[in-house]
C-alpha cells in the first residue's frame, strides 16, 4: 500500500495538447520516465512503483486521450495520435531537448510503440508489457471476446453503463494472478473514471482504432526499432506474446516471463518491476 506521503509528493496537472486536455501525475527529478497506463485503469495503475523510481528519475505518468481525468473527445484514438499528445505533453513539461524511457502497459503498449516508431530520436529505450501490437503478427490473443465487444459501435456504452463496477471489476480479478493485488481503493479509483461522462466510450475508442493501429504498425514495423527493448509478459496472461510481438519489429530485444503475475504486473509485482525496469535502463542508458 502506498504512504500518505508518497501522494503527497505527487504533482497533477492539466495541459492542454494535440488539441485535447490531458491530466497528468510527475514525481522526483532526474532523466524522464514516461509511464503509460492500459484499459481499464488510469495513471493510478503505477501508483506502487512511482514512489521508487521517482528516486532516480522524473516520473510523468498521463492519463491517456479519453481515459482517467483527461478530456474524452470524439475522435483521436488511433494510437499515432494518443502517442502525439503524449510526446506533445513531454515537451510541455520541459523535455523536448533529451531522450526519454518509455513504458507501455496493455493499450500503452501499442501507444508506447507508436510514440518510439514516431520519434525514434527521442526515445532512448522502451519497456512494454501485457499486450501485443495490433497488424504485426496473428496470434489467438488478438481475438479475445472483450476485443471484439468493445470494438461494436455504441452497444457496450448501454449495456455496461450503471453496471461499471460490477463489468470492470470481472476484469480486475479475471486477469490477475493475485486478485488481492487490485484493492478496493484502486478499484473504487478505476470505476470512479470509468462512470464519468465519457469514460466507458473514451475506453472502447482504443478497440474501436484496432484496424487503424494494424494499418499504422504495419507501416513503422517497415523500418525496426533500434533502441533496446524490455518486454514482459505475464505468467498467468500473455506469456510470450509481448516479447514476440517486439521482436517482429525492433532489433534488440530482451523479454521475460513473470511468474506470479497476471496481467496487472505493476500492481502484482511491483517490487520485481521496479527492480527489473531500473536494472534494464542503467544497462541500457
Amino acid at each position: 500500500m502506498v504512504d500518505s506521503d508518497d501522494f503527497d509528493a505527487l504533482e497533477h496537472g492539466l495541459a492542454r495538447v494535440n488539441g485535447v486536455k490531458l491530466h497528468y501525475v510527475t514525481a522526483g527529478e532526474g532523466p524522464p520516465l514516461v509511464l503509460l497506463h492500459g484499459w481499464p485503469q488510469t495513471w493510478y495503475e503505477w501508483r506502487e512503483v512511482i514512489p521508487d523510481l521517482a528516486a532516480e528519475y522524473t516520473v510523468i505518468a498521463p492519463d491517456l486521450r479519453g481515459l482517467g481525468d483527461s478530456e474524452a473527445p470524439l475522435s483521436g484514438y488511433d494510437k499515432d495520435t494518443v502517442a502525439t499528445d503524449v510526446r506533445e505533453l513531454v515537451h510541455d513539461l520541459g523535455f523536448g531537448d533529451e531522450p526519454i524511457a518509455l513504458v507501455g502497459h496493455d493499450w500503452g503498449m501499442p501507444t508506447a510503440y507508436a510514440y518510439a516508431a514516431q520519434y525514434r530520436d527521442e526515445v532512448d529505450a522502451l519497456c512494454v508489457l501485457e499486450a501485443g501490437l495490433p497488424g504485426v503478427r496473428e496470434d489467438e490473443k488478438r481475438h479475445l471476446w472483450h476485443t471484439r465487444f468493445h470494438g461494436v459501435r455504441d452497444l457496450p456504452e448501454r449495456l455496461v453503463a450503471g453496471r461499471e463496477e460490477l463489468y470492470l471489476s470481472w476484469f480486475y480479478k479475471e486477469g490477475a494472478y493475485d486478485p488481492s493485488a487490485i484493492d478496493e481503493d484502486a478499484r473504487d479509483e478505476y470505476v470512479r473514471c470509468y462512470s464519468q461522462a465519457g469514460g466507458l466510450r473514451g475506453g472502447f475508442e482504443y478497440y474501436r482504432a484496432y484496424d487503424e493501429d494494424a494499418e499504422n504498425n504495419g507501416a513503422h514495423a517497415a523500418d525496426p526499432l533500434e533502441m533496446p527493448v524490455l518486454a514482459l509478459g505475464g505468467a498467468a496472461s500473455f506469456r510470450t506474446l509481448p516479447i514476440e510481438d517486439m521482436e517482429t519489429v525492433a532489433t534488440d530485444v530482451e523479454g521475460e516471463v513473470v511468474e506470479r503475475a497476471g496481467h496487472w504486473i505493476p500492481e502484482e509485482r511491483p517490487d520485481y518491476f521496479v527492480e527489473r525496469l531500473t536494472t534494464f535502463l542503467e544497462d541500457v542508458t
